[in-house]
């Protein structure tokens, strides 16, 4: 369904019982929320949750800045070294903050257990730090501060990423070969072995939506945000960290940052899960966001 959500259109799922307390979830760079698999989302509710997911702005059925081009991110990046307060991005990870409170608005949930995956673990901190009145606990997943001293992704992934971004898909199936090629690498060694789910699932994403401009100006925003080293600091609701160990795109130190910067915080290693969400450790990952959520509502206020 479609909400007005921080003034813009976004689309919502909304499962389970409205009067169990909401989690909400952050999906991240270039991913629909399809990509929070169904087993995923239902886990959580057959624990006693409702869980919302959603479309981020310029990705699957959600608003197109389709007025406003994106900066070529070197050019966007050395602007940014030189001059740090000037605005070139279209938007910001906080604008994308605000959209996700906006879905907890127009769903009229007041607070919400927020969970962000990868570059929704970027908007998640965002969410905890500037709209900790909305917040009952943070879960972020394969995510990082993007501090400037944090190791990056593998010399392959890199060399693979840069080959992505440089190529123009003219089609669908262009934009498939190059995506399969890229979820191969940063996959763990269980999802690389179910390639065909996986471009089963890359297809149904085209079908809701295929629009190669949305991203660049996701990845401006990301770049245009930087360090969220201090906003982690800022951060005081109860949060987990969840981290894959064989992560190749955004390695475990990423993860562990993010935990070392906010006080009380649980960091969490997975092993044998990488920059995705193994069918066989979504049980896992499940009860560990579960007992989280469930620890906080024990608490006394």
């Amino acid at each position: 369904m479609q909400v007005m959500a921080n003034g813009i259109n976004v689309e919502v799922e909304d499962f389970g019982n409205p009067k169990d307390p909401a989690i909400l979830l952050i999906m991240g760079y270039t991913a629909q929320m399809i990509y929070w698999p169904l087993d995923f989302v239902e886990g959580l509710v057959s624990k006693g949750f409702r869980v919302v997911r959603f479309d981020n702005r310029d990705v699957g059925l959600s608003h197109k800045f389709d007025n406003m081009k994106a900066p070529h991110p070197i050019r966007q990046m050395i602007g940014k070294r030189f001059f740090p307060n000037r605005k070139i991005a279209s938007y910001t990870l906080s604008d994308m903050a605000a959209d996700a409170v906006g879905v907890l608005d127009a769903l009229n949930i007041d607070k919400a257990h927020i969970v962000g995956a990868s570059m929704g673990g970027m908007i998640g901190q965002l969410v905890a730090a500037d709209h900790s009145d909305r917040v009952l606990s943070f879960t972020a997943v394969m995510s990082s501060t993007n501090a400037p001293d944090l190791p990056g992704a593998s010399a392959e992934v890199r060399k693979v990423l840069f080959k992505t971004a440089r190529t123009k898909a003219k089609t669908p199936e262009e934009a498939l070969e190059l995506g399969m090629a890229f979820s191969q690498l940063i996959a763990s060694e269980e999802g690389r072995s179910r390639s065909e789910e996986r471009r089963e699932m890359m297809k149904l994403a085209q079908e809701r939506s295929f629009y190669p401009a949305g991203p660049k100006r996701q990845m401006a925003a990301i770049i245009e945000s930087g360090n969220l080293r201090p906003v982690a600091q800022r951060i005081t609701v109860p949060t987990l960290v969840i981290h894959g160990a064989d992560d190749p795109l955004i390695p475990a130190a990423c993860g562990q940052d993010i935990a070392s910067n906010i006080a009380g915080s649980r960091f969490q290693l997975v092993d044998g899960m990488a920059h995705d969400l193994p069918v066989s450790k979504i049980p896992e990952l499940t009860a560990m966001i579960a007992e989280h959520c469930q620890d906080v509502m024990a608490v006394p206020a």
